[in-house]
């Protein structure tokens, strides 16, 4: 019986080493699925879809590694030496390995079925690396770093799909993944204090806003020019976004759940609603012949 019981919490605190929660990131994938038309084809969905499945792969076997290098930083943190399945002892550093190598098999077989998408995410993988050991110390550059990841998501849907990244679709998703990337830091900073990571040394508060405003502007604006100019029908899609934009910044001064987006959508019932009717209105205006 102790057996079955450590069988199932080792297991259960390996699931949550691959946080599957912020998998929800990786949608992103699915943005030219939807924006090229392409999702009334179900050989296109099930392209994207598999895309997806190898960037939550990927993604997991990054949060792994993070582990890995902070375990020791964790397991002095009052909230994540308990949440943290390799901090607080739930999973050992011997069976996080074999996970690791797994999920890494995986993405490596993966390279047989979607070539282009593969060397996308491995992109992906050198650039967390690359953050985890000397990019995410680098002020401005940590930022930038965390958004091209969401961009490179969207590039893998693209990849999947054979199709180009419109220069609409990559500025506003760059804009608004700095955008996410500013506020994470932001509330980093105001939640936690300098102290807490060593790049926050090199901004302020008021810094980090302005950068937040610029980037959630520009997200605003190139959004609004791709939907005037390329597709007018989908203008009723605007008013989401503002709204969207407007709720998730009153979530992050009311609650401090910036400093992890999937955290805020899954907490608020109403910016969680607002993404889903803003995903359905696109998809209906887009559908071939009908509107």
């Amino acid at each position: 019986m102790s057996n079955q019981i450590t069988f199932k919490t080792s297991l259960y605190g390996l699931i949550r080493l691959m946080r599957p929660k912020q998998w929800v990131k990786n949608t992103f994938v699915f943005a030219p699925l939807i924006f090229s038309g392409l999702f009334t084809n179900i050989t296109s969905v099930l392209e994207t879809f598999l895309a997806a499945i190898f960037f939550c792969i990927a993604s997991s076997a990054i949060y792994i590694i993070n582990d890995f290098t902070d375990i020791e930083y964790d397991r002095k943190h009052p909230v994540k030496s308990k949440k943290r399945p390799l901090a607080s002892g739930q999973v050992s550093k011997s069976q996080a390995t074999v996970l690791l190598i797994i999920l890494c098999s995986i993405l490596f077989s993966g390279y047989f079925i979607q070539p282009s998408v593969i060397l996308i995410i491995t992109g992906y993988l050198l650039l967390n690396l690359a953050y985890t050991f000397v990019l995410k110390h680098q002020p401005v550059i940590d930022i930038f770093s965390i958004a091209i990841g969401f961009v490179l998501r969207v590039y893998a849907g693209a990849m999947s799909l054979s199709i180009s990244v419109s220069s609409w679709m990559f500025v506003t998703t760059l804009c608004l993944a700095l955008f996410l990337a500013a506020v994470k830091r932001r509330q980093e900073l105001v939640e936690n204090g300098k102290e807490s990571r060593k790049v926050l040394e090199h901004y302020s508060a008021s810094l980090i806003d302005r950068y937040a405003e610029m980037s959630a502007t520009g997200a605003l604006l190139f959004y609004s020019l791709f939907v005037m100019t390329t597709q007018p029908d989908m203008i009723l899609t605007i008013p989401f976004v503002i709204f969207g934009l407007f709720r998730y910044w009153l979530i992050v001064e009311s609650t401090g759940e910036g400093e992890s987006p999937t955290d805020a959508l899954f907490s608020d019932w109403q910016l969680l609603f607002t993404t889903i009717i803003w995903a359905i209105v696109c998809i209906w205006m887009l559908m071939p012949g009908g509107v």
